[in-house]
C-alpha cells in the first residue's frame, strides 16, 4: 500500500526564546493539520522525536489527548527520518489510515556535549577530544580531500550556497549570504572547516500528516507520494562517527547502503532525481554524500560545485533551503525539514527558492551518530 503526504507544517528554526520546543512541536503540528484540511481528531496514530525537549508525545498535552497511540522515536540525527519510515510501515501494514509525524527540539547554545557512555565508548574516548565531532568530521574529510582531490575553495562554495538559499527560505535561522572569501578565511575550528563551514544546534519543530495514497486526493489536491523511506546502520568496516577505532579493511557506510535500498524500492536511479536534500553537518559532508549517495563519483565534487551544479538553478540542485547549515540542527525535526522542503519543491510552492522545470522527484537523507542513514524519496 502506498503512503501519501497530505499536510506539512515547520516552525521557524533558530532561536525562539518565548517558546519551548514542545510549543514549536505543536505549532508546526496545528500547519499540517490544517494543511491537510484536518482536525487533530482524525488522527489515529503518530510518531514523533525530541532530543533535548520532551518526550514528542507530549504533543498531546498541546493538541488534545485522544487516546491515539504515539510512540517517542530516538534515533540521534536520524531521528525524524526514523519516524517517518516507521508511520509510513503502520499505513502499509493497513493497521491505520491516516497519521502524523513530529519532530522538534530545542538545544543549549555551544556544542553538542555527549557522554561517550551513552553510545558505548569508555570515558578515554572523551577524555581524548574525540566526543568533540568537529574534530571527526575534520579528520574525515582532510583524507577525503587528499584522495579525491577535493580542494578548500570548494568546502567554502558549499557553504556559500547554504547561506544563500537560506536567505531565500523565510523558516531559516542564517538567512544572510555570507561570501566565499569570508567562508574561506573565518576562524578555522578544525583544519580544514572553518566557523561558517558547520552547522549549530538550533531550535525548531516539523511535523507532516501521512495517509494512505488511495485516499489522498480527498484530503488534497497535490498530495506527495513517499516511493521509498530506508533506514540503514553501519557495518563493521566503516568509519563513521564515535567510531573508536578503523578497521584495516574498510567497508562503505549507512549511506551507500540506504541509498541504494531506497532507489531500489522507489525503482528510480540518480539521474532522476530532480531536487536533492542531504546532510550537510559541515561543509565536507555535503561533498562526501554527494558520492555515496550516487549522485557522482568520488571526486566529480570539485568539479560540480565549482561549475554552480548544485545551485537551485543548476542541474543537481542540493540544499534548496539552506541545509543545516542555514537552519542549524534540531535533532527531532531536522531530517523532517528536508521532506517539507522537498514536499514545497514538488508542489511548486517554494517561493524565491524554487527548483526550476516542474520537478517530479525529491530526495532526502539525514545522517547522524553512530553511523546512522535514512533515505526518502518523494514523487508528486
Amino acid at each position: 500500500m502506498d503512503v501519501a503526504i497530505i499536510g506539512i507544517g515547520m516552525h521557524p528554526f533558530g532561536r525562539t526564546p518565548a517558546r519551548s520546543g514542545l510549543q514549536q512541536g505543536a505549532y508546526a503540528a496545528r500547519l499540517a493539520l490544517k494543511d491537510a484540511g484536518i482536525e487533530w481528531r482524525d488522527i489515529e496514530f503518530a510518531f514523533g522525536g525530541s532530543a533535548s525537549a520532551g518526550n514528542a508525545d507530549a504533543l498531546g498535552n498541546e493538541l488534545g489527548l485522544t487516546g491515539i497511540p504515539f510512540i517517542n522515536v530516538a534515533n540521534g540525527c536520524a531521528t525524524g527520518g526514523s519516524s517517518l519510515m516507521t508511520a509510513c510501515s503502520a499505513i502499509r501494514s493497513g493497521a491505520h489510515d491516516i497519521g502524523l509525524v513530529a519532530g522538534f527540539d530545542k538545544h543549549d547554545r555551544g556544542a553538542f556535549n555527549a557522554d561517550p557512555g551513552d553510545w558505548g565508548l569508555g570515558q578515554w574516548y572523551g577524555e581524548l577530544g574525540l566526543m568533540i565531532t568537529t574534530q571527526f568530521f575534520a579528520m574525515k574529510i582532510q583524507r577525503y580531500m587528499h584522495d579525491y582531490g577535493i580542494s578548500e575553495n570548494t568546502l567554502a562554495r558549499v557553504a556559500e550556497k547554504a547561506f544563500i538559499n537560506g536567505s531565500l527560505n523565510p523558516n531559516a535561522w542564517r538567512r544572510t549570504p555570507v561570501a566565499v572569501e569570508d567562508i574561506a578565511g573565518a576562524i578555522m575550528v578544525n583544519n580544514p572547516l572553518t566557523k561558517y563551514m558547520f552547522c549549530s544546534p538550533s531550535e525548531g519543530g516539523v511535523a507532516l500528516v501521512l495517509c494512505r495514497a488511495d485516499k489522498a486526493k480527498h484530503y488534497c489536491a497535490k498530495p506527495v507520494y513517499l516511493k521509498s523511506a530506508v533506514l540503514k546502520s553501519r557495518r563493521y568496516g566503516s568509519f563513521e562517527v564515535f567510531a573508536p577505532s578503523q578497521a584495516l579493511q574498510q567497508a562503505e557506510g549507512p549511506t551507500v547502503d540506504a541509498s541504494r535500498a531506497a532507489f531500489e524500492m522507489a525503482g528510480v536511479g540518480p539521474r532522476d532525481i530532480d531536487v536533492i536534500q542531504l546532510q550537510d553537518t559541515e561543509s565536507g559532508a555535503e561533498v562526501m554524500h554527494m558520492a555515496e549517495n550516487g549522485f557522482c563519483e568520488h571526486g566529480e565534487q570539485e568539479q560540480l560545485i565549482q561549475s554552480g551544479a548544485t545551485r537551485i538553478g543548476g542541474s543537481m540542485p542540493i540544499n534548496t533551503d539552506g541545509g543545516c547549515l542555514a537552519n542549524g540542527e534540531p535533532i527531532g525535526a531536522s531530517g523532517l525539514r528536508q521532506v517539507y522542503e522537498n514536499v514545497l519543491q514538488l508542489r511548486g510552492e517554494a517561493g524565491a527558492r524554487q527548483v526550476p522545470g516542474n520537478p517530479q522527484l525529491g530526495y532526502t537523507h539525514v545522517y547522524g551518530a553512530p553511523g546512522i542513514s535514512a533515505v526518502t524519496i518523494l514523487q508528486r
